[in-house]
């Protein structure tokens, strides 16, 4: 469920997704060919038919495309204001060691967390769901993803900077 929702952010289509995942699934288990794990093969079809879903949805005029969101492309994933003109960070990014585990725990942290990756564009989003919330390996999520494992660790580096953006106001 966690894996359909990065990719169509609405919860009902994502039920959608994953009874459709299922029924695939079974339908073509004969198909399995153990070149993967299932778990592996499974995820392959939630990201298809997901994927398939989100494409039907986006021909959908969104409010931010009728108004011109603005997009962070061409933007770097850490403000450069940060790094001295030697490359080294300025002042490192604050460790979170001194903030509480319940504070860290805590609903709002995981509720802030979530909707940091919501925010991610897809690219780094599906990335940072397959590794860091349903747990792939990498060299399974380039093989699902088609990416080259270069790219992988490049989109899943970009997606943490994201979400470290994000939350380091908070939890500071």
């Amino acid at each position: 469920m966690r894996l359909a929702m990065a990719y169509v952010q609405d919860r009902q289509i994502a039920e959608d997704v994953v009874q459709d995942a299922w029924l695939t699934a079974i339908r073509t288990l004969d198909r399995f060919e153990e070149r993967s794990s299932l778990k592996t093969w499974i995820s392959g079809i939630v990201i298809n038919v997901a994927r398939a879903r989100r494409r039907k949805e986006s021909r959908l005029l969104t409010f931010t495309a009728l108004f011109g969101g603005i997009a962070d492309r061409g933007k770097p994933t850490v403000d450069p204001a940060r790094f001295g003109g030697d490359g080294m960070w300025r002042q490192p990014p604050h460790t979170w060691d001194n903030v509480p585990e319940a504070r860290l725990i805590g609903k709002e942290t995981l509720g802030r967390i979530k909707a940091a990756i919501e925010v991610l564009p897809p690219k780094h989003r599906e990335v940072i769901v397959l590794r860091d919330v349903a747990q792939l390996e990498a060299s399974e999520v380039s093989d699902l993803l088609g990416i080259s494992p270069e790219n992988q660790r490049v989109r899943l580096h970009r997606a943490r900077a994201g979400v470290r953006k994000s939350v380091e106001g908070y939890l500071a």
